[in-house]
């Protein structure tokens, strides 16, 4: 079975320090993968780099079994993103942005207007849909870029630290989005700090850490957050960093 995505031994540097170390994982159809770190272990520049936004220095990207160094318009066209600020027009209203961001990669119209109304009353913004982006909160901006990601129906999203900003509402809305999304044959990797939202979306969390993916957790078990921070020590501890 083709994984949605797959990283095989990736190596990135920024400004000439390295941030990936030979970083592997894969996320399948139908599951949820959560990546967790520190600050600074690499997360961000991870899904960047699987989503084309940097060049690994070696190793492989492949998304539904096609390296994403020679992909073209119609690969893309089936993720949804939201790494870091999500981005969106201050002209525009929340609206606008969503179905600007779904007509970039190929919905309909009629599929726009009904993914609106559906993420529009799942995350809680339906008020605020034709309001102006220059006049909405950072949270409910953070909701345009939520929806902007599923607008157009992906098969495969990644989404950075996505309750950033969020409600309670919105928070749960989401956790229903995602666990329907990968229900329904979706695959999702998104990273976060929130260990408790975590052990509620995620079936495989990986710990990031200092480039190297160093441990895999299964989130049922109990108290996900002190488990993470006993594998981020022993992990020292034998590099002598501790």
């Amino acid at each position: 079975m083709v994984s949605a995505l797959e990283m095989v031994a990736v190596r990135r540097t920024l400004r000439a320090r390295p941030v990936l170390e030979g970083l592997s994982l894969t996320v399948d159809a139908g599951s949820c993968r959560a990546l967790v770190g520190l600050n600074g272990a690499g997360k961000t520049t991870a899904l960047r780099v699987m989503l084309g936004m940097l060049r690994p220095n070696s190793g492989s990207i492949r998304i539904h079994g096609r390296d994403i160094a020679s992909a073209r318009g119609d690969l893309w066209a089936r993720v949804g993103h939201l790494v870091e600020m999500p981005f969106s027009y201050p002209e525009l209203t929340a609206r606008e942005n969503i179905a600007a961001a779904a007509r970039l990669h190929g919905a309909s119209d009629p599929m726009i207007q009904e993914s609106i109304h559906e993420l529009g009353e799942i995350l809680r913004m339906t008020a605020w849909l034709d309001v102006p982006a220059a006049r909405l909160s950072l949270g409910t901006r953070q909701k345009v870029g939520l929806a902007a990601a599923f607008a157009h129906r992906p098969d495969l999203v990644v989404l950075d630290e996505p309750t950033n900003g969020l409600d309670p509402l919105a928070v749960v809305g989401l956790r229903e989005l995602i666990t329907t999304f990968t229900r329904d044959g979706g695959a999702a990797l998104v990273t976060s700090h929130h260990f408790d939202e975590v052990a509620r979306i995620a079936d495989q969390v990986d710990i990031l850490h200092r480039g190297r993916a160093i441990d895999s957790l299964t989130p049922g078990g109990p108290d996900l957050e002190r488990r993470f921070f006993e594998v981020v020590l022993a992990a020292d501890i034998a590099e002598g960093r501790s």
